[in-house]
């Protein structure tokens, strides 16, 4: 089973991922940028974050010892968002980042995410030479040819500086509440909303290494709509554990997902001129209204596979300028170079203020697909899709659903299940559908 997944390395701390596999990364890593440097008198620098589980900690000090071990200096920047790593990468020119993170993965996990000079994250090519390289005998450097080790305390300040900069319409007079999911996003996307002018009220931003998603964040959403409903506010966001995703509640309650706020973001940008080739980035799990709304607002759709670095990398081979996830992952080329929550969010309270409209108002544009999603676990996803069975299902349930309702079955990157996704024209109809097939693919790929 290949080590990295669609967004690094992720699995139970301490047990799947250890010091001693955490430590080989780094040292292949470094091992990979060292020789492929065009530099070789320079002595290469990497930028090492983490989010606020506990685990980072030991994984943070293993990575340290690995990347200095092989000559590297390491700038240590403490508790930030995995975006601010990318950002970071890019304007101090370091030769590697790495973000210990899970994302929004329940606190016992964690996970490492590796970002190439400019900030971008390692194709799947690097990836394979670096776990190739895993475990090697190697030279080891010696004297001043070891790497050192520096604790960066202008990382936070710079990056809420990148962050602030993309704001040229004032926030003020809008009422926010920001759920930071007691991760990354604790301590900067709150400063980062008042900075720009909202009064802002920030719960679940106390990380205390153990709380992290606990119930709160972006993929628990009850939360931040019950504090949005009680403090009249104008609208809600929230954060992931890494907050390189950005969800919302408008002020009546109702769900913005990453499709609905994509939607938003595309007029927009089209109606600016930021919109490069009349074309918006989706994937294979954009929801049938958003392509509906995109075509309703004459706006190109291309799909990528799931997960935000196919996204990237299609707007970078292609020249796009806005792409994005269902799961609120949205890339603005012309702001950065990978997806960044705080920097979404900022651009959605924006567009409320620009046009003088509410959130909701501005959701309306895309009607959303009654959507069932079930994640089918302790089957073996690497045999997904040699089932004929499950193929002749699948075909099936298209035919019945027709133009009106999509079927997606996929293998998780991150996780060992697969994913049963079914839109339809109803609740009932999709759901009916979704647990056919899931039991089917159940039996048929059970361990």
């Amino acid at each position: 089973m290949a080590l990295f997944g669609t967004d690094g390395i992720r699995g139970l701390a301490n047990r799947d991922l250890t010091a001693e596999l955490a430590l080989d990364v780094a040292v292949a890593a470094a091992h990979i940028l060292v020789e492929s440097s065009s530099n070789k008198d320079h002595q290469p620098t990497a930028i090492v974050g983490q989010d606020s589980r506990a685990s980072g900690e030991f994984l943070e000090a293993a990575i340290v010892a690995g990347l200095t071990s092989a000559g590297v200096n390491v700038y240590r920047v403490g508790v930030l968002p995995t975006p601010a790593i990318a950002h970071l990468v890019a304007e101090s020119k370091a030769d590697l980042g790495i973000m210990i993170s899970a994302s929004h993965n329940a606190m016992p996990d964690n996970g490492i995410k590796l970002f190439a000079r400019g900030g971008g994250k390692l194709d799947d090519a690097i990836e394979a030479r670096i776990e190739a390289r895993m475990g090697e005998d190697w030279e080891r450097p010696t004297g001043r040819n070891v790497g050192r080790v520096f604790n960066d305390e202008t990382a936070a300040k710079r990056y809420l500086k990148h962050l602030l900069a993309s704001v040229d319409t004032p926030l003020k007079g809008l009422k926010i509440v920001v759920d930071c999911a007691n991760g990354a996003s604790s301590f900067v996307a709150p400063e980062a909303y008042r900075q720009a002018g909202a009064e802002v009220i920030a719960i679940f931003n106390s990380p205390d290494g153990w709380n992290i998603n606990d119930d709160c964040g972006s993929t628990y959403l009850h939360q931040l709509r019950s504090a949005v409903i009680k403090e009249g506010a104008d609208l809600g966001v929230a954060h992931d554990g890494d907050a390189d995703r950005c969800l919302a509640i408008d002020a009546a309650g109702n769900e913005i997902d990453g499709d609905h706020i994509l939607t938003i973001l595309a007029r927009s940008f089209k109606d600016r001129g930021l919109l490069k080739s009349n074309t918006v980035v989706g994937t294979v799990m954009s929801n049938l209204g958003f392509m509906h709304a995109m075509n309703t607002a004459q706006i190109d759709v291309i799909t990528t596979a799931v997960g935000d670095r196919y996204v990237l990398e299609n707007m970078i081979e292609n020249n796009y300028s806005l792409g994005g996830e269902q799961s609120g992952h949205v890339i603005m080329r012309n702001l950065a170079n990978t997806g960044d929550g705080i920097l979404t969010a900022l651009q959605l309270m924006q567009e409320v203020v620009r046009t003088g409209k509410t959130l909701q108002e501005l959701s309306v544009t895309m009607v959303r697909f009654p959507q069932v999603l079930i994640n089918v676990k302790n089957v073996d996803k690497n045999k997904l899709n040699e089932s004929k069975a499950i193929a002749q299902a699948v075909k099936a349930a298209e035919d019945r659903l027709g133009d009106s309702g999509r079927v997606l079955l996929r293998a998780s990157g991150t996780e060992q299940l697969v994913r049963v996704m079914v839109e339809a024209s109803s609740d009932s109809l999709a759901q009916e559908v979704a647990s056919q097939l899931a039991d089917l693919v159940k039996s048929e790929l059970s361990q």
